[in-house]
């Protein structure tokens, strides 16, 4: 008996030997590798300068104060010619002209101008300007496409009405608006089949007027938005003896449950089935910034989290698991409510004495968003983490379409089907990606050519799959969720 007994353990053990073995060949042959950087994306990003950061806060603040109140006609207090929201509205409009010269012309500059009516922060009718340029794609069949890039440059003190005194806005939000003008500026130099659009908006601060009006026109005019960057609050804080502030780190917020799905039964229901509640396209966004920057030299991954360096400076995107801030908003809410994916960027730990507050020192506390307490280099990093993500979105193909898993009948290997993407060159390939249903972010990926369908022997209800398109050169769009189909 004994004899048997052992013949039967060392037969049990070779088999879960064999089996593990087998398991583990075909981890590893479906693991996330990782891919080869675009050089010329690669050499655009390095082109982020700290200094440009510095420059364009500095100029910003210069304006004294950028309350969108400050554009009521005839001016509200006794700002000198030259100041007020409406004259850094106008400089940042020639920057964007600038650079489009210095490219032969390649972004169309516009300016979305609207009178916002009278309401919980609007005292009168006030008019608002968004300011935003184009770089139309390279590619007829995929120009169409868009990705964009915001941040606002109105400002405030300590009260809203205040349009008089000092209201700096160095962090909140010049430095969102100097991450969009460096994107503008290095991104203008390539040739993307897609499209991108650099954005900052006015009324922020009153209620997301602005963002809301362009989100509206955006949904109005048909744009193909495929995903939208929002960065409010990127500066870094730098508060002499505060120990808890991370420069290592920038947070990415994106919304759960879709905006477009709260009081749709049918959409909630399933959502709550399949168990999909962090599977937004807006989650789907904030997977894609993490998996894009491990593309780039100088980008290093930790656990799931990825770092992109200016200057040899880490930086981390973190993935955050809710819409916003407690309390707070952001114009990426403006997006999502339109129906389009967008999340938020903003420091690791904002120190509230240096928003929305009068400049002045009390008790030894200095107060007000001045550009002393913003660390320029680490703006820099945060802009390079958005120019990366918008290059290889706007130079990938587009989203896979139809995306569906087979549930005819009960078993443990999972089909998923696709189509193209729409105006997708012929040469378009596609990646299967999966991860444990309690797992945050992509684990394990498979290549597909030449194919709109894969069987993969991975049980459908231990995991979570998404399909994206890649292109010969590597570049990958959003995943996309699959729906159930019998």
């Amino acid at each position: 008996m004994a004899r048997t007994k052992s013949i039967y353990w060392m037969a049990a053990a070779a088999i879960f030997a064999a089996t593990a073995n087998m398991l583990c060949s075909a981890q590893s042959a479906s693991h996330m590798e990782p891919v080869k950087a675009d050089p010329a994306i690669q050499a655009a990003v390095r082109q982020i300068s700290p200094q440009r950061v510095h420059d364009i806060i500095e100029k910003l603040v210069s304006f004294g104060n950028r309350s969108t109140l400050s554009s009521l006609p005839p001016a509200s207090g006794p700002l000198p010619a030259g100041q007020g929201v409406l004259a850094a509205a106008d400089w940042i409009e020639a920057q964007f002209r600038q650079i489009s010269a210095e490219c032969n012309n390649c972004l169309e500059v516009k300016r979305d101008s609207f009178v916002e009516t009278p309401q919980s922060r609007i005292i009168a009718p006030t008019p608002i300007n968004n300011i935003y340029a184009v770089l139309r794609g390279s590619d007829p069949a995929q120009a169409d496409r868009r990705v964009l890039v915001t941040g606002h440059y109105d400002s405030r003190n300590s009260t809203n009405e205040n349009t008089t005194d000092a209201a700096p806005g160095a962090n909140d939000d010049a430095s969102g608006v100097a991450v969009v003008l460096e994107c503008a500026r290095v991104l203008s130099k390539l040739k993307m089949p897609a499209t991108v659009v650099f954005v900052t908006v006015a009324g922020e601060e009153q209620g997301l007027n602005g963002s809301r009006h362009l989100a509206k026109l955006a949904k109005s005019e048909g744009w193909k938005l495929e995903a939208v960057l929002n960065n409010d609050i990127v500066g870094g804080d730098t508060t002499p003896g505060d120990k808890m502030t991370r420069k290592d780190a920038v947070r990415v917020f994106s919304e759960g449950i879709p905006s477009t799905a709260v009081g749709d039964e049918k959409a909630i229901r399933s959502i709550r089935g399949l168990g999909t509640e962090s599977d937004s396209p807006s989650r789907e966004l904030a997977r894609a910034i993490v998996s894009i920057g491990a593309e780039y030299p100088g980008g290093h991954t930790y656990g799931k989290h990825v770092q992109l360096s200016v200057g040899g400076s880490p930086l981390t995107p973190v993935m955050e698991m809710r819409p916003d801030r407690y309390l707070r908003g952001g114009d990426h809410t403006s997006f999502n409510q339109e129906g389009f994916a967008a999340v938020r960027f903003s420091e690791w730990r904002e120190n509230f004495n240096h928003q929305h507050q009068n400049v002045r020192t009390e008790n030894g506390v200095e107060y007000g968003d001045l550009l002393k307490f913003v660390d320029t280099r680490y703006v820099a990093n945060v802009a390079r983490v958005n120019a990366a993500t918008l290059a290889v979105l706007a130079s990938a193909p587009g989203e896979p379409r139809n995306v569906k898993i087979v549930t005819k009948e009960l078993d443990n290997n999972s089909t998923l089907t696709w189509e193209a993407p729409e105006g997708a060159p012929a040469d378009t390939q596609y990646e299967v990606v999966w991860r444990a249903t309690a797992d945050p972010d992509w684990t394990n990926a498979k290549s597909v050519k030449g194919a709109l369908t894969i069987t993969l022997p991975v049980s459908k209800d231990n995991v979570f799959f998404g399909v994206r398109s890649v292109d010969p050169a590597g570049h990958r769009s959003i995943s996309v969720p699959p729906v159930p189909a019998r």
